[in-house]
């Protein structure tokens, strides 16, 4: 669904706003809700015509469209630690707000839960600003809002926009893919249901096997009935995830903003790539041992298309799309998104499914688009449209449309394709009707296309509930097809397409041992020598789409609409990540003409290196002909940042039994899935984790031109410190979770006490040596007799009074003369408000260390702000970028306190007595690491 940029910055790839981002930058053109013209003669003329509203009905639509949209966020995360900050919600503050009167009495509306969504995780507020502001109880409940942001266990998220995941039917195991992902608030709730009752099972696991691997289990999570049926649903490796989420965006800058935010869940089964969804490429898994000269490939269980529209239903939080409403927008997407869903549908499973989703209303872009993919895919025989009304029961909606209207660029109204067609005969074409094809109409009685069960989809209008619009549609794929090329196919387009390279390559055989993926085949055999293009058409081809379609919502007016119309795309598809600016073509106006001969030469734009030879290789998802890995090895193509290989390790390196002796490691660990990023293969600084299936993608395709731009969990960070028999590679924060229930207890210190657990939250560095460990309470002794470097902490729950309800795992790190809780201080600022509501500032206990040791303080202070400013440089990429603006779209005033800590910079700060560095990395401005 669109989502407004913020401060006119677009998303380029496939939103409106896309020229307004001039580059990253652009000035601040919102203005207050209430001062925008809430009135287009031509949309809502055309919106009353099409969608069938009793006039009654139609003033509730307009006025519901009129308001601003309710401000929302959802508790994210793992099930049961966001039911236990849900509770927080509910015991603390909703009690406080509740209390709240206006001048007149009456009560102010506390934020309440959203009805339809599973265990009340996801909730809303109508509270006014002038309220928000004045009352103290919103100034808690604000802070408390800053906090479990920042820290990745609220995301905000539109309600509708929510909707998709929850009707996609997946459960654990599966393998599925969200092709247009960023910034990731689908993708984070598919990720959580990849994962879904994981805890559990693999508790389960370490305590059938505690006595005979020797190791004592911690308390398992009470098992609700959804998690003793999880156990079953995935239960092969130990309990550990098997299935794997894919989340795709065409835009670098987007993808990276999209690792970010999933990067708070600790996936191992999660891959982030950068390709258009149109051109989805095939991914090769390993030939199975019985076959091992057949070829296989990855197909999905789910799939979501939440593809780029016009975004009209997003009026009420992009109120710039009143008076910037165009008809021409649908017209201009129809093409890419029939392509997204048909790309989809080709890559499922049988028996897979697709969700396809919009925040338009035009049919143009809804049941138009499902009903010529599935006719493109070979009608409902192979490809089922299944009902929508048994998913969400109180969720308000009302059925697809079977019959509407097209409005073309002009603003006038066609009833159907014959009369477009008697207009061009008897008037000749004109360019507002030159774009409308047959399948933008609905069918015509008798026809195939008329088989559609159309009135199945799901259209969500903001008057039924208090949302904004939405449209959804999931798809079955009955049994395997051919695609018919966009040429054979009436619903589509006239002309032979760029796309159709596609179908050629697919319909040819599988290469043998040692092949290429595709076929050596060159782009302009594959269209008719005679075809002449306009130049607009060839972008339109050649675009990099998949721009997802909920952001975060605003809560000032008018952000311009965040998914490009036809024109945008026009203007930037073939720049791709080239240049910020406006690619020249060398045409020197969009109607001269473009020969196909010439279309190799246009989509070849990327240079290759100096004495690189072209393999002439025109690869599904990468029609630009791009070298051979070994011609070009270790690049990325102009103005995309430089990505790091993925190299796997073996489990009898060197480093690797270091690591599995000095934390005693359990047998059920597995060693074959460590990952480092770098050409040599060495982990010099960073060990990753990742699952087997993942292992399997990563290796299959290296090399063979999918952009895989993240995947797997950082696992270990190397430390440089002194001392005979210390392990150099301490946990890092987003593996403690995997890694904890495998580690002996040998390097486990257990905590019971809260006032514990708020001494090391408060208390950085606190002593252990000369007595200190007396201080510390229940694990005093424990961290006394410790031997140095990383610990496990385990917060244990109890049911003694001053006890925990949630069981935690932290990394703690032992050095010669103190203790440090490896956490940001964001991370404990949040903990101590969350578990204490307490905001007692932070005690960083070096400050009181000798005076020759200010140099090494100094030296400490310096790296930080060094490693603050470097986060602060990447606008769109950091974590802490990403938070502030969630706060700001709140709709609440008080800036953050502190800054959010940013990518990879997550740990403590330095201890100049004894060293430890922080936990994670600096991300340079060019997006790379600098060890810090």
């Amino acid at each position: 669904m669109g989502r407004g940029g913020k401060r006119g910055r677009g998303r380029g790839g496939g939103r409106g706003g896309g020229r307004s981002r001039g580059g990253g930058g652009g000035e601040d053109n919102r203005v207050s809700f209430e001062k925008v013209p809430k009135n287009n003669e031509r949309l809502e003329k055309y919106y009353n015509d099409v969608l069938g509203l009793s006039e009654d009905e139609k003033s509730d639509f307009w006025d519901a469209y009129k308001r601003e949209l309710p401000n929302s966020f959802r508790f994210a995360g793992s099930k049961g630690h966001a039911l236990a900050v849900q509770q927080l919600l509910k015991d603390r503050y909703i009690p406080q707000i509740s209390t709240i009167s206006h001048y007149d009495g009456t009560p102010v509306e506390p934020p309440k839960a959203v009805l339809w969504y599973p265990d009340e995780l996801a909730w809303w507020m109508t509270t006014p600003k002038n309220v928000v502001r004045k009352f103290p109880p919103f100034a808690a409940f604000q802070k408390f809002l800053v906090s479990e942001t920042s820290v990745g266990n609220i995301s905000r998220q539109e309600v509708v926009s929510m909707i998709p995941p929850l009707v996609m039917d997946l459960k654990p195991g599966m393998t599925v893919l969200d092709m247009c992902a960023a910034p990731g608030s689908k993708a984070a709730q598919l990720l959580e249901m990849v994962h879904k009752g994981e805890e559990a099972r693999v508790h389960e696991s370490l305590r059938k096997y505690a006595e005979e691997d020797g190791r004592e289990v911690s308390p398992g999570p009470d098992l609700k009935l959804e998690d003793a049926e999880a156990l079953e649903l995935d239960s092969s490796d130990y309990g550990r995830a098997t299935g794997l989420l894919i989340a795709n965006d065409s835009d670098y800058k987007r993808a990276h903003m999209l690792i970010h935010q999933l990067k708070r869940l600790s996936s191992p089964n999660l891959i982030v790539t950068n390709h258009d969804a149109t051109m989805y490429p095939s991914i090769k898994l390993p030939p199975t041992a019985d076959n091992p000269s057949h070829n296989r490939y990855l197909k999905f269980d789910r799939i979501l298309a939440d593809v780029p529209c016009s975004g009209d239903g997003t009026l009420r939080k992009n109120v710039n799309l009143w008076k910037d409403w165009l008809p021409g927008s649908a017209i201009g997407l129809y093409i890419t998104q029939v392509r997204i869903l048909v790309r989809a549908l080709q890559m499922l499973k049988v028996g897979g499914r697709v969700v396809y989703s919009t925040c338009s209303m035009n049919p143009v872009e809804n049941e138009a688009v499902i009903t010529s993919a599935i006719e493109r895919c070979g009608g409902v025989a192979k490809v089922q449209l299944l009902p929508t009304d048994d998913k969400l029961p109180l969720l308000k909606r009302r059925p697809g449309l079977k019959n509407w209207k097209v409005m073309d660029k002009a603003g006038d109204v066609w009833n159907s394709y014959e009369d477009v067609e008697a207009s061009r005969e008897s008037e000749g074409s004109t360019t507002a009707i030159e774009k409308l094809v047959p399948g933008m109409f609905s069918p015509l009685p008798g026809s195939p296309e008329s088989e559609v069960p159309l009135e199945r989809c799901m259209r969500v209008y903001a008057h039924l509930q208090d949302t904004g619009g939405f449209f959804i549609a999931i798809l079955e794929k009955q049994s395997e097809f051919k695609a018919k090329p966009e040429s054979d196919s009436k619903k589509i387009e006239p002309k032979p397409p760029v796309s159709a390279i596609i179908d050629e390559i697919e319909s040819r055989p599988p290469p043998v041992d040692g092949g290429s993926v595709a076929p050596r085949i060159q782009a302009a055999d594959a269209l008719p020598s005679s075809s002449v293009i306009d130049k607009n058409e060839v972008i339109e081809e050649a675009s990099a789409v998949a721009r997802q379609n909920q952001e975060l919502p605003t809560m000032d007016a008018t952000i311009p609409a965040t998914k490009r119309t036809a024109d945008d795309i026009a203007e930037s598809e073939l720049e791709g990540s080239r240049s910020p600016k406006k690619m020249k073509t060398g045409l020197a106006d969009p109607t001269d003409d473009l020969v196909a001969e010439d279309l190799p030469d246009r989509l070849v734009h990327y240079p290759p290196p100096p004495g690189a030879e072209l393999d002439n290789v025109t690869r599904p998802g990468d029609l630009r002909g791009a070298p051979t890995p070994q011609a070009r090895p270790n690049r990325n193509r102009p103005g995309q940042q430089f990505e790091e290989p993925f190299k796997y390790i073996s489990g009898e390196h060197p480093e690797v039994i270091t690591v599995e002796q000095f934390y005693k490691l359990s047998p059920r660990f597995p060693r074959d899935r460590f990952m480092v990023r770098n050409a040599q293969g060495d982990p010099t600084k960073t060990i990753y984790y990742t699952s087997a299936l993942i292992r399997d993608i990563l290796t299959e395709n290296e090399g063979k031109g999918i952009k895989f731009i993240h995947g797997g969990v950082k696992m270990f960070m190397r430390q440089d410190v002194q001392g005979e028999g210390v392990c150099r590679w301490r946990i890092q924060s987003e593996g403690m979770p995997i890694l904890e229930g495998y580690v002996g207890e040998e390097r486990v210190v257990r905590l019971h006490k809260k006032e514990t657990l708020r001494k090391l939250l408060i208390e950085m560095f606190p002593k252990v040596a000369d007595g200190g460990w007396k201080n510390l309470d229940e694990i005093g002794e424990r961290v006394n007799n410790i031997g140095m470097g990383c610990c496990v902490l385990r917060i244990e729950p109890t049911a003694t009074e001053g006890g925990f309800n949630e069981r935690m795992v932290l990394p703690l790190w032992r050095s010669l003369h103190s203790l440090n809780l490896m956490l940001a201080k964001e991370d404990r600022t949040a903990m101590l408000l969350r578990i204490y509501n307490d905001t007692t500032p932070l005690v960083n206990n070096s400050k009181s260390f000798p005076k020759e040791k200010a140099k090494a303080d100094a030296d400490a202070e310096a790296a930080n702000t060094a490693i603050d400013a470097a986060t602060e440089a990447k606008p769109e990429n950091g974590v802490s970028k990403l938070a502030a603006e969630q706060v700001e779209e709140m709709n609440v005033d008080s800036p953050l306190t502190t800054a959010v800590s940013g990518p990879g910079n997550e740990g403590a700060a330095y201890n100049p007595v004894d060293p430890v560095p922080y936990e994670g990395v600096a991300t340079a401005p060019n997006g790379s690491e600098m060890e810090t």
